[in-house]
């Protein structure tokens, strides 16, 4: 049963598969995945194996153990061939097997639920856990009946008694050596076990998604494990303080510097941010995509300053609107949208030189706690599904992309007319099943989730030529980002797709227009806007000003993992103790730590130095502003 299930994570995951992986790896991947299916078998079956073997022993049927064994059985079963079928459209998705953080949005149940009932393509996931549920029922009646004549039929002797104590014992040694997955070796089976060659995805086929939940679920538990512990706090922050050039010791925070540019502007332009959803650099003929689905963006990145090697902080889209508007990486699987804290982000900063601030989004400004959290950072106004008319909301995302940059023109105006300038930021959701394109839109690919980058960024293409009527567009800059991109193709942990993402900073009558080739992040665009506008601020955050600054690495998040990379190197930790180096600048696949161990140590100094520093902001209240 778990084998079908990877049979069939393998074909949807086909396109990854190119001629320079032999079906020889392969093979081992699937033989890989035998052994992590048989240590959740055994862990399963302890139990009511013992049960039954007890009965076996003494020759004697028990009704209460033999229901006991029948029904633990059927339920625990039943629930890791559920983790099964949900493992397949999550790994789609993320590029990683089932864990914890897949229940980063229990508090929004209803709207996962609701999202995944109407998104066609998890009925690759509810047939086939039908089918094996189905048949795994029957086939289980008929071994329980079998074997309840097997017991009845037992020789009575005190040789053969003897006999089914040895078997007894053997096949408890077998479960045993099953769990632990290996039997020379002093650990049992681990994660990184299954990583045996250089290909991505190969290395997570042989992984069994029970085994990655319940593995990441007893870390969750673990106290050392409630808060990340890299290195110490004052090793760490007094890195971070030479990193950022930061001298100064006035601020309770550590990493607060006051920002003052040479010229201060008496404009304040307006700042919009759109934050479009999973879109990749990959999906731009920029960058090589020959299907013309980005032919706005495309256009606009050359009339505008553009970030080449620009990256998302991480996986999901609270890390994206956090990050981008807070300026603070992704803390392994930290949702810090749960937790109402203070930041001084974009909107604090923009509100106190006399912005008012706004966020719009197309679906429930419940979801991920969106609403509450940005209220209690500074925002004005959220406007969400709640103030679009019924009729307009076609799916659980609420509505499409150019219906809330169509509804957002009066608002804007209304902001713009009342004497103060304006902060607004969007979150798209087009392009994010369920999917849905208006009827009104014509694409001209077939492959639905090509027509959905179309649409999104037509949608965007309408947006921009809706404020070129407005009288505010010539004072306005217009930023776009993405939340986080896709997985389109994987060379390696972290898949850099998933990052790599378009920053365009469009303002025709202020800005000229420019590409940088240096590494950037998105926590520093908030920083950037600011040098842009030229305005003095507290610059309390791990971003900086890209254009006047510059950084040396850039951080992402692939939840149980973290890396940085420059233009050439990419630095990834998993653990504590897994380590590894690439020349992505090559698209070179092999691990080349044992070669730069200095580099490595650079790279790795700087990441656990940025992340503890922000751990330790957090668990002292110094995200907010604060003197001495």
């Amino acid at each position: 049963a778990f084998f079908i299930f990877r049979l069939l994570l393998f074909f949807t995951e086909m396109d990854r598969i190119d001629d320079t992986v032999s079906l020889i790896n392969i093979l081992k991947a699937f033989g890989m995945g035998i052994r992590f299916d048989i240590v959740i078998t055994g862990y399963i079956m302890f139990f009511p194996s013992l049960f039954l073997l007890i009965q076996y022993i003494v020759n004697k049927r028990f009704e209460l153990l033999h229901r006991i064994a029948f029904y633990w059985i059927l339920v625990l079963f039943s629930i890791a061939f559920i983790i099964s079928a949900a493992d397949i459209p999550y790994f789609n998705q993320f590029f990683s097997r089932f864990s914890i953080g897949a229940f980063e949005w229990i508090s929004n149940f209803d709207f996962v639920v609701k999202m995944i009932v109407e998104e066609p393509k998890y009925i690759i996931a509810v047939v086939p856990f039908a089918v094996v549920y189905y048949l795994f029922y029957r086939m289980l009646k008929v071994i329980f009946k079998k074997y309840n004549q097997s017991v009845s039929n037992q020789p009575k002797s005190t040789i053969f008694f003897g006999f089914r104590i040895l078997i007894t014992l053997l096949l408890l040694v077998f479960i045993f050596i099953g769990v632990r997955g290996r039997v020379q070796k002093k650990s049992p089976i681990r994660i990184g076990t299954a990583y045996f060659c250089e290909d991505p995805f190969l290395n997570q086929l042989g992984l069994n998604p029970v085994f990655t939940f319940m593995r990441s679920y007893l870390d969750s538990l673990d106290p050392d494990n409630e808060s990340i512990s890299l290195m110490d706090n004052e090793d760490a922050v007094k890195n971070v303080r030479k990193y950022y050039h930061i001298t100064n010791t006035e601020y309770a925070s550590p990493i607060a510097r006051k920002i003052i540019p040479d010229s201060i502007s008496a404009n304040k332009p307006n700042v919009i941010v759109v934050i479009m959803e999973s879109m990749s650099a990959a999906k731009m003929k920029r960058y090589g995509n020959t299907d013309n689905l980005t032919p706005f963006l495309d256009s606009l990145s050359m009339h505008s300053v553009y970030f080449d090697k620009y990256y998302t902080a991480g996986e999901h889209t609270f890390n994206g609107v956090f990050s981008t508007l807070f300026s603070f990486p992704a803390l392994y699987r930290f949702h810090p949208l749960k937790q109402i804290k203070q930041y001084m982000g974009i909107a604090y900063t923009l509100k106190n030189i006399g912005y008012s601030t706004s966020y719009f989004t197309t679906h429930d400004g419940q979801f991920d706690n969106i609403e509450g959290f940005l209220h209690a950072n500074y925002f004005d106004h959220i406007i969400s599904q709640s103030n679009y008319p019924n009729e307009e909301v076609k799916t659980t995302l609420g509505v499409p992309d150019d219906f809330m940059f169509r509804f957002s023109m009066p608002i804007l105006n209304d902001f713009s007319q009342s004497g103060k300038p304006f902060f607004a930021a969007f979150m798209t959701a087009s392009d994010h099943g369920p999917y849905y394109i208006p009827e009104y839109f014509k694409p001209h690919t077939s492959d639905i989730k090509k027509q959905i980058v179309e649409y999104a960024d037509w949608s965007l293409g309408r947006f921009i030529q809706l404020a070129r009527k407005q009288k505010w567009f010539d004072n306005t800059i217009f930023v776009f980002t993405a939340d986080h991109g896709a997985a389109l193709k994987v060379s390696y942990p972290i898949p850099l797709n998933y990052h790599h993402s378009p920053l365009i900073i469009y303002a025709p009558k202020l800005l000229e227009p420019k590409t940088y080739e240096n590494i950037s992040g998105q926590i520093d665009i908030f920083p950037t806007i600011m040098g842009l506008i030229k305005q003095p601020y507290i610059n309390n955050t791990l971003g900086v000003d890209l254009i006047n600054e510059g950084r040396k690495y850039a951080i992402i998040n692939g939840d149980d993992k973290v890396a940085v990379l420059d233009n050439k190197f990419l630095f990834i930790l998993k653990g504590d103790t897994e380590k590894s180096l690439y020349i992505y600048s090559e698209k070179d696949k092999k691990n080349r730590i044992d070669e730069y161990p200095e580099k490595a140590k650079d790279m790795e100094t700087y990441l656990r130095s940025n992340l503890q520093t922000y751990q330790y902001m957090l668990k002292n209240n110094l995200t907010s502003f604060h003197e001495k």
